[in-house]
């Protein structure tokens, strides 16, 4: 084999493995990426999922804060009438 030959298949092994080290490299750093961002949709997630339960139990407080207000009226309205 002539020296051109062989130089040509030293840089195509060179060229080959330095891409195939690229794309692997390329494709931790993604799956890495990826499984940082999809931690950050669960905390997401959860951090709506307890919002909305915080509302649902505020809604549900404020509703009953109407009621006794309601009742201390009806109350107030008969000690009122009894003096």
């Amino acid at each position: 084999m002539s020296e051109t030959v062989i130089i040509a298949l030293i840089s195509l092994l060179g060229t080959l493995f330095g891409s195939f080290a690229g794309i692997v490299t390329s494709g931790k750093l993604t799956n890495y990426r990826i499984g940082e961002l999809e931690k950050r949709v669960d905390k997401l997630s959860s951090l709506i999922e307890k919002t909305h339960n915080l509302e649902k139990q505020t809604s549900i407080g404020q509703e009953k804060i109407r009621l006794v207000e309601q009742r201390v009226g009806t109350l107030e309205k008969a000690a009122m009438q009894i003096n």
